[in-house]
């Protein structure tokens, strides 16, 4: 064996090493709130809950495109908050604080699951069925989206709490984050109460569609940027 090929055998690539894969997986909040962004933008306005046939057919239809490339933004979204999960989940098992771990990874299963079907929904509607001629099943589909929008609410907050008490508890921020995670959570789970028929506090109010939004969003910025100043865990899980 010539001594170029020994030092290919020994010298692995950068590709292959743990810490490698691990600092890409703690990327994937910053990659999670780019891809939500672009979707956020993409998507047109949703007609409120209760909105006339004529409105729902017209944004639907008319949008149909827009609709299903913004689904498909908002995919790749939720992969890689789903790795955001798993890699801030290995940092608190890293500090042996399993617990706070799994729940980070149940609570991002379950916010990835309902925002998948959220996205199914929508592109189903805007696919075929708001041009079927069913009104009612258009009508009902729509408010469901909105109704599914809130209860996202409580494993949104259930993932940072994890986070922020998991991080707290390893002592890898400080009590001001701490407290401010905290408050974020209480915000978030408020969120889930947004029940009234119209106005700030409705399930397609402001509230929902733009402060909770951004409340999580910060919150996901500040905890990838505790992680990416972070070491490799001393023990391989990537």
């Amino acid at each position: 064996m010539s001594a170029s090929t020994k030092a290919m055998v020994s010298s692995p690539s950068v590709y292959t090493t743990p810490a490698f894969w691990e600092r890409l997986w703690r990327m994937s909040g910053i990659n999670f709130v780019v891809f939500f962004i672009i979707a956020y933008v993409i998507y047109p306005n949703q007609p409120q809950v209760g909105a006339p046939a004529d409105a729902l057919v017209a944004f639907y239809s008319g949008d149909r495109t827009r609709i299903l490339i913004a689904t498909v933004f908002s995919g790749l979204a939720v992969l890689n908050l789903m790795w955001f999960a798993a890699a801030l989940r290995t940092i608190l098992a890293d500090a042996g604080l399993d617990g706070w771990g799994a729940a980070a990874t149940t609570s991002s299963a379950a916010v990835g699951g309902l925002f998948l079907l959220l996205l199914s929904v929508n592109a189903a509607i805007a696919y075929s069925i708001a041009g079927s001629g069913n009104q009612a099943l258009t009508s009902g589909l729509n408010d469901f989206t909105w109704a599914c929008a809130v209860s996202t609410s409580f494993p949104r907050a259930m993932l940072m709490m994890a986070g922020s008490f998991g991080l707290w508890r390893a002592r890898l921020i400080s009590n001001a984050l701490f407290v401010a995670g905290v408050a974020a959570v209480v915000l978030g789970v408020a969120g889930g109460t947004t029940w009234l028929r119209g106005g700030f506090w409705a399930p397609d109010g402001a509230y929902s569609r733009f402060v909770w939004p951004i409340i999580g969003l910060a919150w996901v910025v500040v905890v990838s940027r505790i992680l990416l100043i972070r070491s490799p865990a001393t023990r391989g899980a990537w």
